[in-house]
Formats: C-alpha cells, sequence, structure tokens
C-alpha cells in the first residue's frame, strides 16, 4: 500500500517542429560561385586555344607539367648546352649516371646509361624530349625564328625523334623546287647537326613530294624526294654530322601524303628522325 501512495515521475516530452518553407543557409551561393569560376576558366581555355599557335600550346603544357633535371650541366661556355656535351662520360658536374667503367655498353656509353634495360629506355626517352626542347624553344636562347618553327613539327615515336620540316604557301623547302635548301631550311639543318652531335643514335632521313597538277608521261616524283633526302645529308654532313650516323636515306615520292589533298603544299616535307639506340 506504501508503493502505491509514492509520487510517479514526470515525464517531459519536447518536440522539435520544423517549419516548410523557411530559410535554407547560403551554400547555394557557394555552388553558384564555383560553377561561374568553372565556366569562366573553360571560356579562357578555350581561348588560349584559339589564339596560341602550337608552339606556345607545348610551351604552356610543359610549365604546368612536373619535371626532372637530368641532363643539367654547370660551367659555362656558348651553344645551347652551354659547354660540353650534357651526355659525355668525362663531365662530372651533372645529375644522373655515367656509363661503368667496368661494363660499358657500346651503343649505351656515349649516352651515360646503365643499369636495366628500363631505365635505359627511360633514360633516351628522357634525352629526346630534352633535344626536342632544346629545338622548339632553346631553353629561353632561341636558335629558330617563330616564322621558322612554323615550318617544324616533332612528335616521339617508337623509332625515335621525328622532325618534320614541311613547306608552307609561299615559303618552299628548296630553291626553285629542285635539291637546294633555303637558308631558312639550312639553320634548321644547322641546329639539328649541334643537337644530334650531343649523342651518338643512329639517324635517319626521308623526303616527300606533293603530286602534280597533271598527269605526266614519267613519274619523277621518287627521283626528286630521292634526291631531296640525300640533298639533306650532305647538308647534316657538312654541318659536322658524322657520316657512320646515317641508317638509311629514303624518298617516298607523293605515297604518303601528310593531309587529305596530294597536291597541297604542306606535303612537300623533309622528316629527319634522331632512331633509337638498338637492344
Amino acid at each position: 500500500m506504501a508503493a502505491q501512495n509514492e509520487p510517479r515521475p514526470i515525464i517531459i516530452k519536447k518536440k522539435k517542429v520544423i517549419a516548410g518553407g523557411g530559410h535554407h543557409g547560403g551554400a547555394w551561393k557557394v555552388a553558384y560561385a564555383d560553377f561561374v569560376t568553372a565556366m569562366m576558366a573553360f571560356f579562357m581555355l578555350m581561348w588560349l586555344l584559339n589564339a596560341t599557335t602550337e608552339q606556345q600550346r607545348k610551351g604552356l603544357a610543359d610549365y604546368f607539367s612536373p619535371t626532372v633535371p637530368i641532363t643539367r650541366i654547370s660551367g659555362g661556355g656558348d651553344g645551347s648546352f652551354g659547354g660540353d656535351s650534357p651526355f659525355s662520360e668525362t663531365v662530372s658536374a651533372q645529375n644522373g649516371t655515367g656509363a661503368s667503367d667496368q661494363r660499358p655498353t657500346e651503343g649505351r656509353q656515349g649516352m651515360g646509361i646503365q643499369g636495366t634495360a628500363h631505365d635505359a629506355e627511360a633514360l633516351e626517352q628522357a634525352v629526346m624530349a630534352e633535344i626536342e626542347d632544346s629545338l622548339l624553344d632553346g631553353g629561353g636562347d632561341a636558335r629558330l625564328t617563330d616564322d621558322t618553327l612554323q615550318h617544324v613539327q616533332t612528335r616521339l615515336s617508337d623509332e625515335g625523334l621525328v622532325i618534320e620540316i614541311f613547306a608552307r604557301p609561299g615559303t618552299p623547302l628548296f630553291v626553285d623546287g629542285e635539291t637546294t635548301p633555303q637558308p631558312w631550311l639550312g639553320e634548321v639543318i644547322t641546329l639539328l647537326a649541334e643537337l644530334f652531335d650531343t649523342v651518338r643514335n643512329d639517324v635517319a632521313v626521308s623526303a616527300h613530294v606533293r603530286s602534280g597538277a597533271i598527269v605526266v608521261a614519267e613519274d619523277t616524283g621518287w627521283d626528286r624526294s630521292t634526291a631531296r633526302a640525300q640533298a639533306i645529308r650532305v647538308a647534316l654532313q657538312e654541318a659536322g654530322l658524322d657520316a657512320l650516323r646515317f641508317r638509311r636515306i629514303t624518298g617516298h615520292s607523293d605515297r604518303s601524303p601528310a593531309v587529305s589533298d596530294p597536291m597541297a603544299v604542306r606535303n612537300d616535307r623533309i622528316e629527319v628522325t634522331l632512331l633509337r639506340n638498338l637492344p
């Protein structure tokens, strides 16, 4: 009976009432600001793609790409590399590895490559990329004018570093369409000989010509393309490139056009390839 007379505990329940249609905060403003910023960046990107040349776009891409210097050397001197060859075994002030005195490989000794085949391939890839950058921008000391660079395209392929030099409307490769290189083409050849002299890789030269406007009784495309490839070989040798480094000289006539129109001036071109070392 005493338990029944004890006071019962009082329980208070609180209900949280959420009214619809109220203030939702400022999160939408942040999302909208992000959207506007993204659209501004997109339109700026589209404008840059339309307002810059291919070389300038490559420079912008390289600026934002992480790079690791592997062939930088200290010391003075004139020339593209500021002194001696960056791949010589006798150069001590450089980052990277030199060829081993105990087990130097004949094909890779001059490039300072040692270790596994994968390491050698990666280093060779980096060396070719270094030569490509030196050709296109000169590392801040450009050797070629902007007008000349409009005739040059490069690409890294399975075969090696391909430097393509092509004609443009009003600016042919050779004088009178024969085998004497134009002065601007001679400047490119001289620079190629200097850059190729920093490595020991073999070189291949090929020439292409455009199709004629009319059908002739005797096709001279093969003779002209072969003669032009030989003229480039001679010019490279006269610029200082060792004659023993040429692996092949090829004339393709008009059989491999660069563009769909076989008579386009763009099809007149020279391809100089710095070949990869044979395994």
